[in-house]
């Protein structure tokens, strides 16, 4: 197999683990109940604790991702899935007695804790497979990580009833074979030797066909919630298989076209690893005189040299409170939503769900596009995310009629800029090297940034606010809410124009090198069709 279409079936792949990396998310909507029953109130809180604490233990998977080949770290997600799942179903099924409380909260914890280590193989692997590409990465996958809450109740719903049983055995099931076919084809291919050629193939921008189908998927999904008809559940189901398959046909298009165009030049070969041999050089120059200073930015970072650096710090707090402003609106909506005067808030979270998979998607392609022809910083666009969520608050703040509707977009729009905008940026900053632990550190920060924003936060402010200990009603509720996080989102945005001045120098020898190869790829594309001219 080529090793364009290698590293394509890897990708496509790699977005089938996304559209199931919502599993855990998905838990509580169908099967809390049926494991709730065989435990104490305070138990069974715990238990949900559970599959939180195993998501933010992901900083392992994250520790052992430069070292580990990517279908170990595979194999590890997979069997915990399995385990973890397939305890629950068997519990849940009756198949066996119920377990201890101890029990079950290990169970919980795999199942929770088995999504971090996909998720962490799949985004380092394309992130290093497709590193001229890497917004287009992070939004594509990103984008299917927000679907794949939807695809999983959707599915359960239209085939399983929400049964809790068997949604749980096709939590455990889908989970072991989407892993084992990644295993067989996700993988780094490109070796420093086939440097010159990853580039050269990279020009043919194949993203914008994931791109598609993703939008695809998300109007199909919704188009299904909103329209309550259920009666041709099965037929939706297979509609939605049939879109999560079809990217497969790129690669398989290029294994085709690849034996069509196999016989090659001894000519260009031998350029290719006389190109290569130079680029080898030169690197080995720069480890050497690396040994001499720190590393600059845009050079692999270790985590100790990273937390010395003022940009990791800037991104850090940034990131942690524009994200834990955001997850208030997102975790709190029923209460908002109630105390506004809207008793059904179902509207708004799927105005959130959907807006945020439009800004994962549009933030990737904008902000690739204009890193290379203006060679604008792509944090640029955490900033302007942050003044559009500025001004969602200010106008919840003073409750413009229709503010609910108007911050639930822009909530969900601009968190998900802020995710997909982040993920590439930790990455060009501080390199790849160890950028499975820099991810995992920003995940960690996003359930910190909920826990500070959305637990402590409102918590305290609903002790203040509440009447006698009722449900308080009225704008006046959450008015201090909405003021804090708007003061929060300004400091924000001050940190979000630092960081884009800090990162400028960066960006333009980002913007020169894709510029250059851009030049020699044209100039190959012309001297290849004047010898087919000369031929002719």
């Amino acid at each position: 197999m080529s090793t364009p279409a290698r590293k394509w079936f890897g990708f496509v792949t790699a977005v089938w683990i996304q559209a199931i990396s919502g599993n855990n998310y998905t838990f509580s909507n169908c099967s809390d109940d049926a494991i709730s029953k065989n435990f104490t109130q305070l138990h069974f809180l715990n238990l949900s604790v559970a599959k939180d604490v195993g998501k933010a233990f992901g900083i392992f998977a994250g520790i052992v991702s430069d070292k580990l080949p990517t279908s170990v770290m595979l194999l590890i997600g997979l069997i915990e899935g399995l385990v973890g799942y397939g305890a629950q179903w068997l519990v849940v099924s009756k198949t066996v007695a119920p377990l201890p409380y101890w029990q079950m909260w290990v169970f919980l914890f795999m199942g929770g804790n088995s999504t971090t280590w996909m998720n962490t193989a799949v985004l380092v692997t394309c992130m290093r497979n497709f590193r001229r590409k890497r917004g287009r990465v992070s939004g594509i996958l990103k984008g299917y990580v927000g679907l794949s809450t939807t695809i999983f109740t959707d599915i359960s719903g239209a085939l399983f009833s929400n049964n809790p049983s068997y949604f749980l055995l096709m939590l455990s099931v889908v989970h072991a074979v989407v892993c084992l076919a990644a295993m067989l084809f996700l993988r780094v291919v490109v070796e420093e030797k086939e440097e010159t050629q990853q580039q050269k193939q990279e020009k043919n921008d194949y993203f914008y066909i994931f791109e598609i189908i993703a939008v695809v998927v998300a109007v199909y999904l919704f188009t299904y919630k909103f329209s309550g008809q259920y009666i041709l559940a099965a037929y939706f189901a297979a509609g939605l298989l049939l879109l999560l398959v079809s990217p497969v046909g790129l690669p398989i298009y290029l294994i085709f076209s690849n034996y069509k165009n196999s016989p090659t030049s001894n000519k260009k070969t031998a350029l290719i690893y006389v190109d290569a041999e130079k680029r080898i050089e030169k690197k080995d120059k720069i480890i050497a005189r690396r040994n001499d200073r720190p590393p600059e930015l845009g050079e692999d970072h270790s985590f100790l040299e990273v937390i010395k650096t003022s940009e990791f710090w800037v991104v850090f707090i940034s990131f942690l409170c524009a994200m834990g402003t955001g997850s208030v609106v997102q975790n709190n909506m029923g209460k908002i939503g109630l105390a506004m005067g809207h008793a059904d808030v179902s509207l708004f979270v799927s105005l959130i769900n959907i807006s945020s998979f439009f800004g994962k998607i549009a933030s990737g392609i904008v902000s690739e596009y204009f890193i290379r022809i203006l060679a604008l910083p792509r944090p640029f666009w955490n900033f302007i995310s942050q003044i559009l969520m500025f001004l969602g608050y200010i106008s919840m703040v003073f409750a413009v009629p229709g503010s609910l509707y108007i911050g639930s977009i822009i909530v969900g729009f601009c968190s998900g800029i802020r995710l997909t905008v982040t993920v590439p940026t930790v990455s060009e900053l501080f390199g790849l090297k160890y950028f499975g632990l820099m991810y995992n550190i920003f995940i960690l920060n996003l359930h910190l940034g909920s826990f500070l924003f959305s637990d402590l936060l409102v918590g305290y402010l609903d002790t203040q606010t509440a009447d006698g200990g009722n449900t308080c009603v009225g704008i006046h509720c959450y008015r201090l809410l909405f003021i804090i996080m708007a003061v929060t989102s300004l400091v924000v945005i001050v940190l979000d124009i630092l960081l884009t001045i800090r990162t400028m120098p960066l960006y333009k020898k980002i913007c020169a090198d894709t510029y250059s190869r851009g030049m020699e790829d044209q100039i190959e594309k012309d001297l290849e069709g004047q010898e087919h001219a000369e031929k002719g």
